[in-house]
């Protein structure tokens, strides 16, 4: 067996592939065509109406360079509209539009079902200890990241 088959490092990427395969599939499935990024982007955007691109990719823990594309899918999509900052006229605020919140709304069940689908082989009291050791590991290297993630 190849020692790779139990590093953590491998065995996350494998689950990270697995996962967005999984949320492709079921979410094509409801007539949508979404990432888990954007999905990601756009609920943090509805949470927190107004912030800015750079809040943005500091709450997803994603890095600022990129973040702009998304959000520019968002905006062709129609799910997210972006304002002049009257403060900084050079940020833009973000803004979930109707039809965005309406996507939320419908894939919601389907992301809570994609996440039981990627852990089905655990038991119930496995997924949550694996879900809390996960946390652990994220925050304990969030500051090594290239892009970490800061709630503010």
């Amino acid at each position: 067996m190849l020692e790779i088959y139990e590093m953590p490092g491998h065995l996350v990427r494998r689950l990270n592939q697995a996962a967005v395969s999984v949320f492709m599939d079921e979410i094509a499935k409801k007539g949508y065509d979404l990432t888990p990024v954007q999905y990601a982007a756009l609920s943090a955007i509805e949470a927190k109406p107004g912030m800015d691109q750079a809040t943005l990719a500091s709450h997803i823990a994603y890095d600022r360079v990129t973040i702009g594309g998304v959000v520019d899918r968002l905006v062709q999509k129609e799910l997210v509209q972006r304002e002049t900052n009257p403060n900084d006229r050079r940020a833009r605020n973000l803004h979930v539009t109707e039809k965005g919140t309406q996507v939320l709304a419908d894939i919601r069940p389907v992301v809570e079902d994609v996440q039981s689908i990627l852990l089905e082989g655990l038991s119930r009291d496995e997924r949550q200890q694996f879900v809390k050791l996960l946390q652990k590991a994220c925050e304990a290297v969030n500051e090594r990241s290239r892009a970490p993630l800061r709630i503010t």
